[in-house]
Parts: C-alpha cells; structure tokens; sequence
C-alpha cells in the first residue's frame, strides 16, 4: 500500500508532532470528508506500507524525525513545492531562500533522488506573467542543480475556491489570465524543458489536458509505480487511481489528509479555505487518530494494503 500523505493538506509544515505520533500507533483515522460517519483505520506498520508519498511546502518540521523513520523502515519520497511566489498569491508559505535552503538539507540527508521539486499550478497574472516565470525556474533551477533530478509542472485549473481567491485578487487590482493560449503555454513550457534539461532534471507535466509531448514535456505519475521501482527497487501495483482525474496518471493510493487544514492560504488551493482551516486549528489534537477531531476506527476497518482503498 502506498500512503499519500498528503494530497489534501501540508501534513509536514503543520501537523508533523501528529504524524509520527501515527507512525508510532501504527495506524491513523481516516475520515470520509463527505459523510463522517465513515472513519476508515488506515495502517501505519511498515510491513503494510510500501512507499510513503510526501506533498510539501515546508518539510522542516519532519526532518528531525528522518533518522526515526529511516530506523523503522520506512521508505519515502517527497513532492516539494517551491515557486517564490508573490504574498498575493502564497501568503503564509515560506519565503523562497528559506525554502532553497530547506530543500538542500532536506536532498543532502536523504539524496536528491528522493526530493522531487514542483513548480506548480503556474498562474499567469499581471504580477506573474510569463517573463516572471522564466526567471523564477531558470534561478530556483540553478540554485537546484545536483539536488534533485525531476521537475513536475502544471498550468494552474480553476477550481471553485480558486475562482473565488481569484475574483478577490482582480478587485485588488492583480489580473489573473483565466484563458491562456496555446502559444503563451507552449512557449513556458518550451523554455522549461530546455532549462530543466541545462541542469540534468527530467521535466514532467502533472494532469495536463493539452498535449506536450512533442515538446519534451512528457506526463508524468506523481504517485508513480516505475520511479519507485527506480529508487526502491520494489514493485507497486501499477493500477491507475480511479478516483483521480483521468488526465492524472498516479497509481493507486491511500490518503491521510483532510480537507480545510492546510494554512499556506495559497490562492490557487483547490483542497480549502484559510479561513476554515484557522477554524479547525481548535479541533487538532496531536494525539488523536485523525488529524480533525477525535475519530478512530476499529481494526476490523483496517485499510492495510491487501484491498481496494476506499473512496475517501
């Protein structure tokens, strides 16, 4: 089973004391967003666990807890973000020289193989247009090299909470470009190959609808079956998540996150709102089964790998 930790939330930069007291458990509750009535235990035990996937913007919190990790035989990779954008559009995310500076510590620990840097949704704006963006990869790519080998990109989707952040920012003056051409994408995503390329990183797109392969620009698995045969050395099920969008190409996984908890209060976020994860800050208890509330399941309801995660 692989463990998606987590799509829906910045576990690593706000709830890293929960995790591992998790990790210790052996298990963690994981709750329907949709109807939370149902709680699915999740296991935590190594021998269940095949690969942890972490999503971030801040793993700081976790690195002192690597080695404890590592001891109990875990193995895991990370999906890092690092953009550099403007407090307009990532207002609580770490500024970019701390985030460089983490991201070396972070590869020189555990070898750049494992870190996987994101520079994504890339939303073109009057703040952010495409010039901007070519500097900022080219910079963060230099600063990067040797540290990590795969680059995954994406063209920011209008989710519902995202067109409200983006109404809000057109009041305050900063345009977002809801309708790109082509042209405009081809030509960013042309300059990103070839940058990535400069530096000895392969270029991904992630859940891209238009066609970049003849660009260089290959879609890529972000929970992905062959690079953890790669780095692991382990087979995976090669099944693709039915649950994801059928433009995703990520196999299939469990995730442990929650909805409205992420306090990054990034704009562009399709998985909360800054204001209701403030909200739930006061029903997170570090020592609880789940990451909101108090829920726990029963081990008949154990989700360990030898069944079709559920739904949620």
């Amino acid at each position: 089973m692989i463990i998606s930790a987590s799509r829906r939330t910045d576990i690593l930069a706000f709830y890293a004391e929960w995790f591992m007291n998790r990790i210790r458990a052996g298990y963690c509750a994981a709750v329907n967003p949709f109807n939370r009535r149902q709680v699915a235990r999740v296991s935590l035990r190594p021998e269940d666990v095949d690969v942890i996937v972490f999503w971030t913007k801040n793993p700081e919190p976790l690195i002192k807890h690597l080695i404890e990790l590592d001891n109990r035989g875990f193995r895991y990779y990370f999906q890092y973000t690092l953009t550099g954008y403007p407090q307009a559009i990532e207002p609580h995310v770490p500024e970019l020289k701390k985030g460089l500076n983490t991201f070396k510590r972070l590869a020189d620990i555990i070898g750049p193989e494992k870190v996987i840097w994101r520079y994504d949704p890339i939303v073109i704006s009057s703040i952010t247009d495409s010039d901007y963006h070519k500097k900022r990869i080219g910079f963060i790519a230099g600063e990067l090299e040797g540290f990590t080998h795969r680059l995954v990109v994406s063209m920011v989707d209008e989710y519902r909470k995202a067109k409200i952040n983006f109404d809000r920012l057109e009041k305050r003056g900063i345009h977002v470009v809801r309708e790109k051409t082509q042209e405009l994408v081809c030509d960013l995503m042309e300059f990103i190959v070839d940058r990535a390329k400069q530096v000895n990183m392969e270029p991904f797109s992630c859940a891209e609808v238009l066609h970049l392969k003849p660009l260089g620009l290959m879609p890529g698995k972000c929970i992905d079956d062959s690079y953890i045969k790669r780095v692991f050395g382990i087979d995976v099920t090669p099944e693709k998540d039915k649950y994801q969008r059928a433009e995703c190409g990520c196999v299939r996984s469990k995730d442990i996150g929650a909805y409205d908890t992420c306090l990054h209060g990034c704009l562009y976020c399709y998985a909360g709102t800054l204001s209701a994860a403030q909200k739930n800050q006061s029903n997170h208890f570090p020592d609880s089964p789940s990451i909101i509330g108090r829920y726990d399941a029963e081990p008949k309801d154990e989700v360990n790998g030898t069944e079709q995660p559920a739904l949620f």
